[in-house]
């Protein structure tokens, strides 16, 4: 089954308790329809760039998942019926990369950038 990276948004009124519901359900309706939740993150609430919805902060998280098409697709329909997502992001990826994500790394665990020219 194909990889697969899921960033969402979420309203920043939600407690934290809602804002990782709002994950384990996104988790069991992938579940539901063939695939599965490799790993899930939170990664709290964060400032956004620009406003959205009237909302200048979101609650953050990440999902990794294995899963057909189909599953993802009824996913991200549910996501956008809902009133507490804010905005999806889904990527396809050719492997999952183990550990945490760049965003829940500590900036001296981070693997060094190289030099610009």
């Amino acid at each position: 089954m194909p990889l697969y990276e899921h960033v969402f948004i979420s309203r920043q009124d939600l407690s934290n308790t809602q804002a990782e519901g709002l994950i384990e359900h996104f988790g069991a309706v992938l579940s539901d329809n063939g695939g599965n939740v490799v790993d899930s993150e939170y990664w709290g609430v964060k400032t956004m760039a620009y406003k959205i919805n009237k909302n200048r902060k979101g609650h953050y998280a990440f999902l990794r998942s294995d899963a057909p098409a189909s599953a993802v697709h009824e996913m991200e329909r549910l996501m956008r019926l809902h009133d507490d997502v804010m905005r999806v992001l889904t990527i396809k990826v050719e492997e999952h990369v183990e550990g945490p994500s760049v965003q829940m790394q500590k900036r001296d665990e981070r693997p060094e950038r190289r030099e610009r020219r």
